[in-house]
């Protein structure tokens, strides 16, 4: 019993009073010259702290590297151009101000795997300590959220174009690193929201399956 007691404690990533509101997530997007982790690299990064329900424009982030990686393909899709923005710091430079910005909240992007995966292979590139942050993925949070029911479709994969359509958010700023973190950050609060309507739910139950 004593066991099985101390098994079903170590389940819970945070204490069971610490709540969502009070926690602090960054809301994180890349915009990078491709999907090859090893190969391709981060073109910008846009973030915005949530806390408390409220998503702080004042306490965002957003940042233009260097480049020496170009595809003319996937500027089509980002807009971002090879000369758009004259001072850009280095790889090195913006990944020390992203983990600064960053700190220890608990990180919240759309398909996340993407984006942690590139953020680590840029800090591994320059000698830097890998994310050991915490990590939620609107695009698995959102599944939570359907009806389980054989009327009812589900898709395999849902873009962050789809939650903004479920969700009625404004896609002005698409494809663009901050403005997908906010249509992103706008979406796990309705989420939460919607989860909310179910029943409770605690910082702990986001995390599990």
């Amino acid at each position: 019993m004593g066991l099985f007691s101390f098994w079903k404690k170590e389940e819970n990533l945070f204490d069971e009073n610490i709540t969502i509101e009070e926690t602090r997530f960054v809301v994180l997007d890349t915009e990078t010259t491709g999907f090859d982790y090893e190969n391709d690299r981060i073109l910008c990064i846009g973030a915005l702290a949530l806390q408390n329900g409220i998503i702080s424009v004042q306490d965002s982030f957003e940042i233009y590297l260097q480049q020496d990686h170009y595809d003319k393909s996937t500027a089509q899709i980002h807009g971002i151009l090879r000369d758009f923005i004259l001072k850009r710091p280095t790889e090195l430079e913006a990944l020390e101000q992203f983990s600064a910005f960053l700190g220890d909240s608990i990180i919240i992007a759309h398909h996340t795997i993407f984006d942690v995966t590139m953020i680590n292979k840029a800090l591994e590139r320059n000698g830097l300590p890998q994310l050991t942050n915490k990590t939620l993925d609107t695009a698995y949070l959102y599944k939570k959220t359907l009806i389980k029911s054989h009327l009812f479709e589900r898709k395999d994969h849902y873009t962050l174009d789809d939650l903004a359509d479920k969700f009625d958010i404004s896609k002005k700023d698409r494809h663009t690193a901050l403005g997908d973190a906010y249509i992103t950050a706008i979406a796990f609060l309705k989420i939460v929201k919607k989860l909310r309507e179910k029943k409770a739910i605690s910082l702990n139950q986001l995390f599990k399956n």
